[in-house]
């Protein structure tokens, strides 16, 4: 009977060796599957008078060929390449936008100030003016077009964001039912459920690449999984829902949270890393946002500082110049989580110290944070006061008193290039090229004293009248200035002026008025005389058009240091080198990638070279324990033969 025992033994052990294989063979292309191998051991031997006598073999198990190491790197490496690929896929889209020189600024702001030369080339021709307002609105166009592809984008994040997350809760579901079944199958049958463990695998990894996974294998064959930086999402049989949700600081962001019967917590800057999701949400936080402000900062820019020369200059109907461009406002968010009715508004007060992010406020019912969102740095302790000035570039106002908890989201630059347009009042007539003040000397002058043409001042006049600033132009006022006996002072008078009678003159030094200034040189003779009047009928002066063209090369953004141009610039040489930096980091890790899935499937994959041996290796077994099992027969046959 022994000998029976052991060729049964050897025959089961060769039948599930070739089963083990032929399933290995049949999964070679299965994703996920992890081959599979009968674990052996030797029956326990029987004592006899001649020492122990072998009772065959037992298959022990079926086990994965499977290293925890392994896969747990090619994890961590699909995740980041997931989170790379997801985040050049979209900062691609921005690279080839803002380079491209059909679609680009880089034309239209050329374009234009073409267009604003010409009209300096030619004041009064009405072509050259057309033509300026024409390719102002081109400017204004291509401003607006760019906006709108970075609102496709952003719209498609949010989608994208959605999708992940339905995708991550379907995962979370079935791996917590796959759970159920293994922990049941373990505790029935004390043996490994081969196929469904790489089914939950299978299902580990593709959740993996939405958003960066760790397991936690429990004592009953169960996984607890965590995303992100350590969030739980599956606990045993318990999933922890996730949803996209807009945020209460800004409904034009999506954002994923907790679901919870009770209401939704949002998961926090940061929390969800690798994998489609973090990569989606890094490009946003990082690129998007400063790429949409930055080229927001350049058309608010544009505006306010065209505008605040234009309004320096004359028309062709003799009246000061008015807004060419309508100047986009910053935007206001209040958090829809706010309790009270408390409003804060924001006006734009200088466009150089503009910067490319966004704020929040929060009030604690006493004072005032403010937090630069890209920065991540916070000014603590502000009274409304000094809330005024605490965010560069804006004067913020304190309305209604907000309660206790209320947070507010400044976006200084973020809609610009959608917002901005040409004003309802500009028209061929009223672009004011001209200057509205006119200087001239006296024909019965005796000395050689010359007075230049003259400035409209930007900013406040040099002494010694501050009584008018720029905003109080007196222009249209007539000024005589009359040189004293000796001539090293002079006399200034004039309607309304208002001035000190003797001003001690110095060659080439300012002489700033009622808004203007000029310089007078030379050696002028007592009694000589220079005015400074309207500009009546100076249809030909291009001297504005020519301050407005100039702007063009001007440092006027970046606190002082870029022009129009330049900032522009260097948003694309950022999003450029961010493309590239990802390009060469995104291909790295994917070749990282092939090389540990090669590692782990040089362990774990199915070769069928090999298998094909083992299936010619247990068929042989298979073949020799029935030969052990006819000599068996024969043997038997025998005996009884003998007993007859």
């Amino acid at each position: 009977m022994s000998f029976y025992s052991v060729g049964i033994s050897a025959l089961n052990a060769a039948q599930l060796g070739m089963s083990t294989t032929g399933h290995n063979i049949a999964n070679v292309s299965t994703e996920g599957y992890h081959r599979q191998q009968i674990v052996q051991s030797t029956n326990i031997a029987t004592l006899t008078g001649n020492g122990f006598v072998g009772q065959g073999t037992q298959v022990d198990t079926i086990k994965r060929v499977y290293s925890e190491f392994l896969d747990a790197q090619v994890l961590q490496g699909q995740a980041q390449s997931a989170h790379l690929d997801a985040y050049l896929g979209q900062i691609k889209q921005i690279d080839n936008m803002l380079a491209d020189s059909n679609v680009g600024l880089s034309p239209a702001l050329q374009t234009f100030y073409s267009a604003v030369g010409d009209v300096g080339a030619n004041p009064q021709a009405a072509a050259s003016r057309q033509a300026l307002l024409s390719n102002a609105s081109a400017l204004v166009t291509r401003f607006q077009t760019l906006s709108q592809r970075v609102t496709e984008i952003r719209n498609g994040i949010n989608s994208q964001i959605a999708e992940g997350v339905t995708l991550v809760n379907s995962y979370a579901k079935q791996i917590s039912d796959l759970n159920e079944q293994i922990v049941l199958q373990v505790g029935t049958t004390s043996q490994p459920p081969n196929d469904l463990l790489d089914q939950r695998e299978k299902l580990v990894s593709q959740l993996n690449l939405q958003v960066k996974t760790t397991t936690v294998k429990q004592n009953d064959g169960s996984y607890n999984v965590y995303i992100g930086n350590g969030q739980p999402l599956v606990v045993g049989q318990q999933v922890y829902k996730l949803a996209a949700v807009p945020s209460p600081e800004d409904q034009q962001r999506i954002e994923v949270a907790y679901q919870y019967a009770s209401g939704n917590t949002l998961l926090g800057a940061g929390s969800l890393t690798g994998g489609r999701l973090g990569g989606l949400l890094d490009f946003r936080n990082n690129s998007l946002d400063a790429a949409q402000n930055a080229l927001g900062r350049v058309a608010m820019g544009l505006a306010q500082t065209f505008n605040d020369q234009h309004k320096l200059g004359q028309d062709l109907a003799g009246n000061l110049g008015g807004d060419f461009f309508s100047v986009p406002s910053p935007t206001v968010i209040p958090s829809t989580g706010n309790t009270g009715a408390g409003s804060i508004t924001a006006s734009l007060s200088n466009v150089q110290a503009l910067t490319t992010s966004d704020y929040r406020i929060s009030y604690n019912g006493t004072n005032y944070t403010v937090t630069d969102l890209a920065a991540n740095t916070s000014t603590m302790g502000l009274t409304a006061a000094a809330l005024a000035t605490a965010i560069p570039g804006l004067t913020l106002a304190v309305g209604a008193v907000p309660a206790a908890g209320d947070i507010f989201t400044i976006q200084p630059t973020r809609y610009a290039a959608r917002d901005i347009a040409l004003s309802s009042n500009i028209n061929t007539t009223t672009i004011a090229a001209a200057a509205p003040i006119r200087t001239a000397v006296t024909s019965t002058n005796t000395g050689s004293g010359k007075i230049s043409a003259g400035t409209v001042n930007t900013g406040t006049p040099v002494t010694p009248n501050p009584a008018h600033p720029s905003t109080d132009l007196n222009l249209q006022q007539p000024v005589t200035i009359t040189f004293n006996s000796p001539a090293t002072n002079f006399t200034v008078s004039g309607t309304g002026v208002g001035l000190p009678a003797t001003v001690a003159y110095t060659a080439g030094a300012n002489i700033s008025f009622n808004g203007w200034t000029v310089q007078i040189t030379g050696a002028p003779a007592a009694g000589d005389k220079f005015t400074v009047g309207p500009n009546t009928n100076g249809v030909s002066d291009n001297r504005n058009a020519l301050a407005l063209a100039q702007l063009q090369t001007k440092n006027t953004l970046v606190g002082g240091t870029a022009t129009f141009q330049g900032a522009y610039s260097q948003l694309v040489s950022q999003v450029g080198n961010k493309t590239a930096e990802t390009q060469v980091t995104s291909t790295a890790q994917t070749t990282l990638v092939d090389q540990t899935k090669t590692a782990q499937q040089a362990l774990s994959g199915v070769n069928l070279d090999e298998e094909a041996a083992n299936l010619l290796r247990y068929q042989q077994a298979y073949q020799a324990a029935g030969k052990m099992l006819q000599i068996a027969a024969s043997l038997f046959d025998t005996l009884l033969a003998i007993g007859r």
